[in-house]
């Protein structure tokens, strides 16, 4: 299994959701997410992050949003396949230009 796929995402919005309605019980939010980590059963690393990429999604933090990021890897995609079919037109492009000129030159 996937590390990112180890928890669902109904998982991690609980333990988020957890997070932040025990934040004030806490003198910080470390202390609050190292005490709702061996909860869900992850390192507080993860939980943290989880929180922390919460917060920008909600527009508390500034950040990168989930949404933005996966567009922005939809296009990478995009143009990486693009790419990879310009580069396939220019080949075929030179070869059937290389066969034409052989052609010309044989009659």
């Amino acid at each position: 299994m996937n590390k990112s796929n180890r928890f669902s995402p109904e998982v991690r919005e609980r333990a988020v959701r957890m997070v932040q309605e025990h934040r004030g019980e806490y003198p910080s939010l470390w202390a609050a997410v190292e005490s709702m980590a061996p909860k869900i059963g992850c390192v507080p690393q993860i939980l943290l992050g989880w929180v922390q990429q919460h917060e920008v999604d909600s527009g508390v933090r500034d950040g990168v949003t989930t949404a933005e990021a996966q567009r922005v890897k939809a296009l990478e995609r995009e143009v990486k396949e693009l790419r990879r079919a310009n580069e396939i037109l220019k080949l075929a492009s030179a070869f059937f230009a290389q066969a034409e000129l052989d052609r010309r030159l044989k009659s």
